[in-house]
C-alpha cells in the first residue's frame, strides 16, 4: 500500500471517527477533504473514506479528481462488508480498486435539511417494515435498532478488513 494520507468526507461524524481510527492504527495523516485541499498536494496517493447515500460514496468523485485513490471505504448503516457490488456500480469503481463498506451509525439529531427529511421518511417506512417482520436476521435487527434507537457501530473490529489490507499491501 503506497498511500501517504487518509482523506474523508463525513456528514454526522461516523466516517470521521473511522478515518481517525485508521490514522491512529496506520500512522498516516488524516485530513477532511476540505482540509486536504490546502494541506495535501494533488497527485498524492490516499485512502478515501466517505459516507454513503443511496450507494454513492460522498466526496469520492471530487477526491478522485485530485488524488490517486489506493482504496475506498464507504460508511453507512448497513453491515460492514455488505452492499459491495451496489457501491462499486453506483460509483463506477473498477474491480481492481479495493473497496470496503463499514457500518457507521445513525443519529437523527445530527442530520440537517434534506438529509434529515429523507432519513425521517426512511426510518419510518423501513423501520415499520422491519418491526413487522417475523424472522429478522441479525443484520436486520441491527438496522432496526439503529433506525429506532440510533447509535454508533464504529469499531476497530469493523475496520479490521481495511487494516489487514493496509498491512498486506
Amino acid at each position: 500500500m503506497n498511500a501517504n494520507a487518509i482523506v474523508y468526507t463525513s456528514n454526522t461524524g461516523y466516517t470521521a471517527q473511522y478515518a481517525r481510527l485508521l490514522g491512529e492504527k496506520t500512522g498516516l495523516p488524516v485530513y477532511s477533504l476540505a482540509e486536504a485541499g490546502a494541506k495535501l498536494p494533488a497527485g498524492n496517493c490516499v485512502i478515501y473514506l466517505g459516507w454513503l447515500m443511496a450507494g454513492k460514496v460522498q466526496g469520492y468523485a471530487k477526491a478522485a479528481k485530485r488524488y490517486r485513490i489506493a482504496a475506498v471505504c464507504g460508511v453507512g448503516m448497513g453491515a460492514s462488508g455488505s452492499q459491495l457490488a451496489d457501491v462499486r456500480k453506483a460509483n463506477s469503481l473498477g474491480d481492481a480498486l479495493p473497496l470496503f463498506t463499514l457500518q457507521g451509525g445513525f443519529d437523527m439529531d445530527k442530520l440537517k435539511g434534506i438529509y434529515k427529511l429523507m432519513m425521517q421518511v426512511m426510518a419510518k417506512t423501513v423501520g415499520k417494515s422491519l418491526a413487522n417482520k417475523q424472522d429478522r436476521t441479525a443484520e436486520e435487527e441491527q438496522m432496526l435498532h439503529l433506525l429506532t434507537q440510533g447509535g454508533s457501530c464504529v469499531s476497530e473490529e469493523n475496520l479490521r478488513p481495511v487494516l489487514d489490507w493496509v498491512l498486506e499491501s
